[in-house]
């Protein structure tokens, strides 16, 4: 029986979200490292691993009893949320998605999570797409980071659930209402990259054929306020 795990440093930050004696559901689980990981750290710890596809759920399931984690992790088979019963769990992990992917799953699944009190998101793309989820659905966003691993920047969001979250703008969307306060070296490097895709998106939108007056307003809006964050890299 195996008693350590290595996980990537992204899925260590997004572990590090979570509470002593957490009650999660990891979504979408890549053979259950994650869950496994935290409840070899945290005796207290119990999880969920949903799986969507029989190839991982059955990696995951092998995961489980290599760490003879039988009594702590249970893998499930299905399609995001419907994995887990409505008060089931207390913390929601969806990680290594897109972004409109993790809005689905929790848009489709929302009955359950009525009493799920925290929401970790790790969008791989789009993250603005789960801020605007959690602004509409009651969650705030209490934490935000931003990491490099392996030539990828991550983005990791946490949603608590509350009565009424705090109204973003348009920009807090786009950057994070949290990294936007504290900028880091990543954040100036993700945002120099993505000036650099504006630009060309800009650019092929004023060859097009069409009328495209509408997303060059969009995506000119958006390099205006890139430009402006960047400008207060030292």
């Amino acid at each position: 029986m195996l008693n350590s795990i290595n996980l990537s440093e992204r899925l260590q930050t997004v572990a590090s979200f979570l509470p002593q004696g957490a009650n999660f559901a990891d979504i979408g689980s890549d053979h259950a490292y994650l869950p496994c990981y935290v409840c070899l750290k945290d005796v207290k710890a119990s999880a969920i691993a949903g799986e969507v596809n029989e190839g991982p759920f059955n990696s995951a399931n092998e995961t489980v009893k290599q760490f003879g984690l039988e009594d702590k992790v249970e893998v499930r088979l299905g399609d995001g949320l419907q994995v887990i019963k409505k008060d089931e769990v207390d913390q929601v992990v969806i990680a290594g998605m897109g972004g409109a992917l993790i809005r689905s799953i929790l848009e489709d699944g929302k009955e359950k999570l009525e009493c799920v009190e925290t929401i970790i998101a790790q969008p791989n793309v789009d993250e603005s797409s789960v801020r605007k989820w959690f602004m509409a659905n009651h969650y705030e966003i209490v934490e935000e980071t931003i990491l490099e691993e392996n030539g990828h920047i991550y983005e990791i969001i946490v949603g608590r659930l509350v009565e009424q979250p705090k109204q973003l703008s348009e920009k807090e969307l786009l950057f994070g209402p949290i990294l936007l306060q504290h900028k880091t070296e990543e954040f100036f490097l993700k945002w120099k990259s993505e000036r650099e895709k504006r630009s060309r998106v800009i650019n092929q939108l004023k060859t097009a054929k069409s009328d495209q007056q509408e997303k060059l307003n969009h995506f000119n809006k958006e390099l205006k306020w890139i430009e402006e964050v960047l400008a207060d890299e030292e």
